[in-house]
């Protein structure tokens, strides 16, 4: 199963943006414990951005994107939101979502999920 990230395109800094997430084909069994959104700039990691949890819906964030970034979702639609406000030229990278089907590891951490996107780029000119 492969996750399918849209919504992403080039805006000027302080400008919003809505990112979707649905799966390409088929749909997570009951048991998927959360999604979440990571971002990779050109030359550097991937970094953590949001994740939530599946059934609990609660929210997790890294300070660099806090009180500006929001994730939600809709059960009904299988589908994850980001919504990015205010957004920066350091805003800019690939922004990938990704789910994780169990508790074990850290939220925060691609290592724990075991789904992935191709990602959808997001620009911030300044």
């Amino acid at each position: 199963v492969q996750l399918q990230a849209s919504g992403g395109g080039l805006v000027q800094a302080g400008a919003s943006l809505r990112l979707s997430c649905a799966p390409s084909e088929g749909t997570f069994n009951p048991s998927t414990y959360a999604r979440a959104w990571f971002r990779q700039a050109p030359g550097k990691g991937r970094e953590f951005v949001a994740a939530i949890t599946w059934l609990g819906g609660n929210p997790y964030y890294p300070d660099s994107v806090k009180g500006r970034f929001t994730i939600s979702k809709d059960n009904a639609k299988n589908t994850m939101y980001l919504y990015a406000d205010s957004l920066e030229p350091a805003d800019t990278a690939i922004y990938y979502c990704a789910a994780k089907r169990t508790k074990t590891g850290n939220i925060r951490s691609e290592g724990a999920y075991d789904y992935w996107g191709p990602g959808t780029q997001v620009t911030v000119s300044s």
